[in-house]
């Protein structure tokens, strides 16, 4: 199922460069370590895990945001520098301080990011003494070799880009992101970093940031656990030429503007769930005609999670029975005689019970197919609301069962 592959065109970023370098945290063989270098007028958003149990270097960027302007973010791999206490502050820490030095910058213009395994001391020698190779290694063209940087259990890298004229500006947005288990983010996801070159005042910027991740990371699921280390970040560099200011929503830029991130947010997300570990599947799970789109959310998500459901679609079963108990499991107030559910165009469920019209040789057609879409129509509102997820294979087991080895 894993049919992306790198966009034709990965549009460089006028106030972006980025380095990578191999700081062997856990890979022998591959780059491990990214650094990128923001311009002084660029400005930086940041949302992270919701996790009650995030991991250091989360806890120092969400400090680091609030007391500076971001001129570095600082990425490995292979190492999640969670669950390790007081040790995994004063490490992620060395890290800050030793390319604050290197990059003449104060640790506070810095923002850390790991990922990988959860419970292990980060080996912070290995990535101080890799930093200046990273930083002799930037580019404005490195975004493809930063998307391989930042993989773990990823079997492919995650790149989108797009160029949009407004008026008489050309924008472009590039961003980068990683995951294939431990998804669902509450947030955002396992690393995402995504930038523009427009101008951006920073509250708006943060704003943007946290619409835009509801209605793309926020919505995906693989296998329903948030991870410790979920960071996202969205960067306006303020270097298109003729860009104005875009201050507030009403800024005739601003709808097409946010508009085109959203791709490029969604498509990030999606590549997620496609790659998940041991998918086969793409799910798109859209519920209709609730009262809230909180309600819609809950029942998409019971859905997106239920065992029973993910490995249905991994067997090809159309077993329908199965995604109407978790409706009923959702916590929402529903009619059941009001519910209707289609697999892509094939009604099975018509007013709480099986289509009269329907056959089992076209619910099988529907399951075979790789990409699959739920709608799920309440009859009680006009709100809606989409989730996307895959399905469960005897290859997530087997990865995950192996991870650490």
């Amino acid at each position: 199922m894993n049919d992306f592959s790198l966009p034709d065109s990965i549009y460089p970023i006028d106030g972006v460069e980025i380095g990578v370098a191999k700081a062997h945290v856990r890979y022998p063989n591959r780059d491990d370590l990214t650094v990128f270098k923001f311009a002084d007028t660029a400005s930086t958003a940041l949302v992270s895990t919701q996790n009650a149990f995030c991991a250091a270097p989360v806890i120092i960027a969400k400090e680091h945001i609030t007391q500076a302007c971001p001129k570095f973010l600082l990425i490995n791999t292979g190492n999640a520098n969670a669950g390790t206490g007081q040790d995994g502050i004063t490490k992620a820490t060395n890290t800050c301080q030793a390319l604050s030095k290197l990059g003449e910058c104060t640790p506070q213009e810095i923002l850390p990011f790991s990922t990988g395994v959860i419970g292990e001391s980060l080996p912070d020698e290995r990535i101080i003494n890799a930093l200046p190779d990273a930083l002799a290694n930037l580019s404005p063209n490195n975004w493809e070799q930063a998307s391989y940087a930042i993989m773990t259990t990823d079997t492919r890298p995650k790149v989108a880009s797009r160029q949009i004229t407004i008026d008489d500006t050309t924008y472009h947005i590039t961003g980068i992101s990683k995951g294939a288990g431990m998804i669902r983010p509450n947030m955002a996801t396992m690393l995402g970093f995504v930038a523009t070159d427009a101008h951006i005042t920073p509250k708006l910027l943060q704003r943007m940031l946290a619409c835009l991740t509801e209605q793309s990371f926020n919505r995906i699921s693989i296998d329903g656990d948030t991870s410790t280390n979920d960071c996202c970040t969205l960067t306006a560099t303020a270097k298109a030429l003729h860009a104005p200011l875009i201050d507030d929503e009403s800024h005739p830029h601003y709808q097409a503007l946010f508009d085109a991130l959203a791709d490029v947010f969604i498509d990030l997300a999606t590549k997620i769930v496609k790659d998940g570990e041991g998918a086969t599947k793409f799910i798109t799970i859209t519920v209709t005609g609730g009262q809230t789109s909180d309600d819609c959310t809950k029942v998409a998500y019971a859905v997106a999670h239920s065992p029973l459901v993910k490995t249905a679609f991994f067997a090809s079963d159309p077993n329908w029975g199965r995604i109407v108990a978790s409706i009923g499991n959702a916590g929402v107030k529903i009619d059941p005689s009001q519910v209707n559910i289609h697999l892509d165009d094939v009604m099975i469920c018509q007013a709480g019970g099986l289509n009269p019209a329907y056959t089992e040789e076209q619910g099988q057609a529907v399951m075979s197919r790789p990409q699959i879409t739920i709608t799920i129509d309440l009859g009680q509102g006009n709100a809606t609301d989409t989730v996307y997820t895959c399905d469960l294979s005897y290859d997530y087991v087997k990865i995950n069962a192996d991870y650490r080895s």
